[in-house]
């Protein structure tokens, strides 16, 4: 019953990225690569975002939202950004279109993100003698984080890749990937302020990636649109 559950959980939680790198033309066009690469430069900036985090956070004594710290998290937490469009920009991929590109390193990044943060919890918790909860939503919350990195890497190529985009849609593209970089201050602030149970949070992480990566593919199509 125990593997049985792990296994299942570690499904829900990894199984999606196959999925979609299966499920789209990402396979057909072999972007397999651009994935590594993407998952390389996510673990180095993992590395400087903790070095970070070790030089201008103080350790906490309890377990308390304080605003300065989770605003400095926030302000950290843009590395990410700069790590998507370095691996947007600066590394080497095969004869890819930017719709590809930004998917490719969109999936990289978020199963790296996963594989770190959520499989050794996974593998110690889910075989425990105990059925919970925990690991569900855990593998909830991937698949939220999948469409959020998808979407962020969509925003970050328009941000500096497409030069033609309308005047009009800029604020909005800058405005979305300030929201989707600040989520884990967001949920922070639900779990710890407001004291959301671990499945009201988890719904609002898959409903809140999917109202993101609406307003995403709104963005992309309005600026693959010849300007008039």
């Amino acid at each position: 019953m125990t593997m049985f559950h792990f296994l299942n959980c570690a499904i829900l939680t990894f199984g999606p990225h196959a999925v979609y790198y299966s499920a789209t033309p990402l396979s057909e066009y072999d972007t397999i690569g651009t994935s590594v690469k993407a998952v390389i430069v996510y673990l180095l900036t993992t590395l400087l975002k903790l070095i970070f985090l070790a030089t201008f956070l103080k350790v906490s004594e309890n377990d308390n939202f304080d605003p300065h710290q989770e605003f400095m998290k926030t302000l950290i937490g843009f590395i990410d950004v700069a790590g998507i469009y370095f691996a947007l920009t600066q590394l080497t991929h095969r004869n890819i279109s930017q719709t590809h590109k930004f998917q490719a390193v969109g999936l990289g990044w978020a199963f790296a993100d996963s594989v770190l943060y959520r499989l050794a919890p996974l593998w110690i918790g889910a075989r425990g003698l105990e059925f919970t909860w925990e690991y569900v939503f855990q593998g909830l919350e991937a698949n939220a984080n999948l469409v959020l990195n998808l979407s962020l890497s969509a925003l970050v190529s328009l941000m500096w890749l497409r030069k033609n985009k309308p005047k009009s849609v800029i604020p909005i593209i800058y405005a979305s990937a300030v929201i989707l970089a600040s989520m884990t201050s967001i949920v922070s602030y639900l779990r710890k302020v407001l004291g959301w149970e671990p499945a009201k949070v988890a719904g609002f992480e898959l409903i809140s990636s999917l109202v993101m990566a609406f307003i995403s593919c709104q963005l992309y199509y309005a600026c693959q649109r010849p300007s008039i």
